[in-house]
């Protein structure tokens, strides 16, 4: 299969060049184009108001990969790749392996997600590829996994338009208790700013808090299947299919009862008061 691989984490992170070692060897056209930095928590963002730039990198990855660095966004590299870089569409978009989790709504901040979003915005099936640590440098079970994943794909394809968000926990491949298909949950954090002072006197501030996994929350369609956070305390490989239509399916219902009128009147009768009034 024709492959194209980014991540968040930048063209010398060790999940990226294992990932893309491993799919190249195992016979697959690579092309990595990823950022030529850290990109972490950046979402989906998009570089509108200044050029991007990207560099063919020679060394760290298998013979047979074609890559480059990007100093945009994920997302950015991913747009580059298929609209500038490549000669033609890939077969599958793949992003990772993450050096940390991208559970529950981690996955809406997650430059790892939101650059296989991409793809999958532009009609290719997609991958998030995601370690469950950040210190654990061990991508060799991920990296197998996503091989094992790929061929899994070319025999059967995705869903159309759907994205797989694959979290694996980081423990040795002999300790993983199996594969689950899952559900995204919910991931809160107590978000804590630390006030600090800079040399020339300068208020700045560094986000830190703690994670509080797995607020619980089914829908009809959906209980009785574990969730992402939940599949990893097991010990298992979570696999949970997203979709980029955020559509809230429930509230449709519900605020069609509502009603409005558009009548002139209707616009400011709840007005307290008039502009210029003091």
């Amino acid at each position: 299969m024709k492959l194209l691989i980014s991540n968040d984490d930048g063209v010398s992170a060790l999940g990226i060049c294992t990932l893309a070692n491993r799919l190249a060897a195992a016979g697959h056209d690579v092309t990595v184009v990823c950022p030529n930095r850290e990109r972490s928590a950046t979402g989906h963002g998009l570089t509108l108001h200044q050029p991007i730039r990207a560099e063919i990198v020679q060394t760290v990855f298998h013979p047979t990969v074609q890559a480059w660095a990007c100093d945009g966004t994920p997302a950015d590299c991913v747009k580059l790749a298929l609209w500038a870089l490549l000669d033609q569409q890939p077969d599958l978009v793949l992003s990772g392996i993450n050096h940390g989790a991208n559970l529950g709504t981690d996955v809406l901040y997650s430059g790892t997600v939101s650059a296989a979003m991409e793809g999958l915005i532009e009609g290719i099936p997609a991958i998030a590829l995601s370690l469950t640590s950040f210190t654990n440098q061990n991508f060799e079970p991920a990296a197998a996994f996503a091989v094992q994943l790929v061929a899994q794909i070319e025999k059967s394809p995705l869903p159309e338009l759907t994205l797989l968000n694959v979290n694996i926990p980081a423990i040795p491949a002999a300790e993983i208790t199996g594969v689950a298909i899952t559900r995204q949950g919910i991931r809160r954090y107590v978000d804590i700013f630390e006030k600090r002072v800079d040399p020339r006197g300068k208020t700045y501030y560094w986000l830190a808090g703690e994670v509080l996994e797995d607020v619980e929350s089914t829908t009809d369609h959906t209980e009785g299947t574990l969730t992402d956070v939940e599949a990893i305390r097991q010990k298992l490989i979570s696999i949970t299919p997203l979709q980029y239509n955020l559509t809230a399916a429930r509230g449709l219902t519900q605020l069609h009862d509502w009603q409005f009128s558009l009548a002139p009147q209707a616009w400011t009768s709840g007005m307290s008061g008039k502009l210029g009034d003091g």
